[in-house]
Formats: structure tokens, sequence, C-alpha cells
């Protein structure tokens, strides 16, 4: 006789609609389901295990006697036409705890090390004015405008961002899946960045699922939460003028970060032919043309409609982001940031911690993995 397990059909309803799932999505997988949430069969415990893998839902959550109301464990900044983001996806809310998690690790790491803290957390307010701000960011990152106009590519910029963020004590991590798994995607429209401020080890999360130019919008726009020493979830873009201050603000720093408005006017040829005029400035500041637009904007070049109007068919003839492959090493240290996987293979090379925290961390599984990838990031032989 085959034993179910009574589970309550709103929980079992509840997890897949959580995962974006419907039921024809899940049904050549469990043929039942419908069933099942209707409540005239129960599944197997094997059948509920799989179900809980199938819409990442800790098992244990199905035995509750109602839904939890699950909520970002974090600031919730984002906005849809002036209104709060929908209920968080798991994968949202996964990479969250990831990162959480490599924070924790990281700050226990850095006291023991003696690390100083991290004076440019919280170490400005919403009242300071914008373009200083900017000024000082830039200055403490070295990201000067002039060396990013000789870089030839987008991703190189990028790069260069990230490392200079990770050499002044930032934990970057980019990446566009949960974890390793490259099934479970990261949605752009859901969000883009979030960043998670603390004094010894400030962390930094790029969806990498968006456009290198977006995403150092992105890099920007969260640099300017951890100098406010607000941690924050964000799905704003270059063109959005958020009703929140806390993202306004951010949003102009991160503005005038990567395109000053006095450079801007002083190479700017208004009288060149728009698209060529527009991509030039794209290049030569590294940002999507989205960026200057929005810029020329500030500079009063458009009226607001002209604005709208030149953003939305700009938004149209870009190209689609593509997703990355390649190195397996050079990716990870990508997601888990460089300066986060440096300091846990040493340490677990060095018996301070654990193998199996290291591969839970970083999403390996083998020990000849972790050298390998020691060696790759310098740092073992």
């Amino acid at each position: 006789m085959t034993l179910r397990v009574e589970v309550k059909p709103e929980l079992l309803q509840w997890a897949r609609e959580r995962s974006g799932r419907s039921v024809e999505d899940l049904s050549s997988r469990f043929k039942k389901l419908a069933k099942w949430e209707s409540g005239e069969l129960s599944p197997t415990f094997k059948q509920l295990e799989e179900f809980a893998k199938a819409t990442y839902v800790p098992i244990g959550y199905f035995f509750l006697t109602e839904p939890p109301q699950e909520s970002v464990p974090i600031p919730d900044l984002r906005t849809i036409a002036d209104r709060r983001a929908s209920q968080p996806s798991p994968d949202l809310l996964d990479v969250i705890y990831l990162c959480q998690q490599r924070q924790e690790w990281y700050r226990d790491f850095a006291r023991k090390s003696g690390e100083p803290t991290r004076d440019f957390v919280g170490s400005v307010s919403l009242s300071d004015e914008v373009k200083e701000i900017a000024r000082r960011i830039r200055e403490s990152l070295g990201f000067e405008v002039e060396e990013r106009s000789r870089i030839p590519t987008w991703t190189e910029a990028l790069r260069l961002f990230i490392r200079q963020a990770d050499h002044l004590g930032i934990l970057v991590m980019v990446s566009g899946v949960v974890g390793v798994n490259n099934r479970r995607k990261l949605n752009p429209k859901e969000f883009r960045g979030f960043s998670i401020c603390d004094d010894f080890a400030p962390l930094i999360f790029i969806n990498g699922s968006d456009s290198k130019a977006a995403q150092m919008f992105t890099l920007a726009h969260e640099l300017a939460h951890v100098w406010l020493g607000q941690s924050a979830l964000s799905n704003t873009e270059a063109r959005i003028l958020p009703s929140h201050e806390t993202e306004n603000w951010c949003n102009r720093v991160a503005a005038e970060l990567l395109v000053p408005l006095t450079v801007l006017s002083e190479i700017h040829k208004p009288n060149a032919e728009p698209l060529t005029e527009l991509n030039r400035l794209a290049r030569y500041f590294k940002v999507s043309t989205l960026v200057v637009l929005r810029r020329l904007f500030d500079m009063g070049r458009f009226t607001k409609q002209e604005y709208w109007d030149a953003y939305e068919s700009e938004l149209e003839r870009l190209p689609k982001p593509r997703g990355n492959g390649g190195d397996f090493y050079l990716t990870q240290a990508v997601r888990a940031g460089r300066r986060f996987s440096r300091s846990l293979v040493v340490s677990t090379l060095e018996g301070q911690s654990s193998f199996t925290e290291a591969f839970r961390l970083l999403g390996i599984k083998k020990v000849e993995t972790l050298r390998r990838f020691g060696v790759e990031l310098e740092v073992g032989t």
C-alpha cells in the first residue's frame, strides 16, 4: 500500500505560485498535481520531496498550518509605476540569503584578520550635495572619466569598476543565476541589484542578466547606498526618476558619478547627428546610451516628453543582453567576488575554515576543484 502525506492543498498551490509556475508547467513531472491542489489526492513523501525541489521550497514548509508570509530581508525600495513591488521570487530570496551568509563569513574573517572598518560606509547623508558626493566616490575608487574613455569595451570598463570597488574593501558579486545553478536565471525586471551595508564587509550584488552598460549604472547606484550606509534592494534604471527620496538621490549620484555634467557639457556636440553623437558619448563614458540620454535631459537638452520618446525609441533599438558561458573558475570569481573568494580559499587551505563551509558558500563540490580555484585566484599551489 502506498503511504501518502497529508498536506494542505493551499500550501501546494502557494509553493507552485511562489515559483512562478502553472499547473500545466509542472504536470508532466507531477501528473496528479491538479488533484493534489484540489484535495482529491495527497502526494507520497518522495513526490513531496521532488515537488519541494522543483518549486525551491524547504520541505518543512509543507507541514505548516498555512502559507508563510515571506518578505525580503533587506529594505525593499523597488517600485513599479510608483507601487511597491510584488511578492519576491524564490530566486531573489535565495540569492539574498546566500549573500548574507557570505557576508557573515567575511565579517568574521575580517575581524579576526585585523582588517579596519570601512570608514566610507555611512559617511554621507541625503542632505549632502550630489555633485560633491559623486566626486568623493569617484576619487576613492580612482574611477576617472578620462581613464574610462580610453578603455576599448564596456566589459573591460565594468571589470575595472568592480576591481576598484573590490580593492576599496567592498564585496562585489555579479551573477545572472542563483549560486551556480544555470537553470535558475535571475530576472532583471524583478531586480537589478542590492546592497547590504556593514562596517567590515559592505556587499553589493549586481544582476548579471542585465547588459554590461546597465550593470555599470547599477553598481554606481549601489555604491551610493553604501556611502549612505543604507542597505537596499533596487530595480532602478537610468530613465527612472523615483518617488522614493533615497532611490532618487542614489540615482542622481550614480548619474553624476558616471557622467559628470561638467565633462559632458565640455565634449557634447549639439549640432552633430543625434544617434552618432549619442553613441560617441556612450563610448566615451562607457555607459549605455540610455544613461547619456538621461544626462542630456538633466542638462536641459530635452523636454520631459522628448526625453521619454527618445528613451523608448532607444530602448527598442538596443540589442538584448545575452547569457555568458566560459571558464568556470573565471565565472565563479565574478559570481562570488574576488575579495570574498580569495579570503575563503586561503582560510580553507590554511585550515581555518572547513571544506564543507567553503563548498556551501562557493557552490564547489570537490577538494581538487577548490584547490584549482585557488590557483586561478593566485592564492593556491
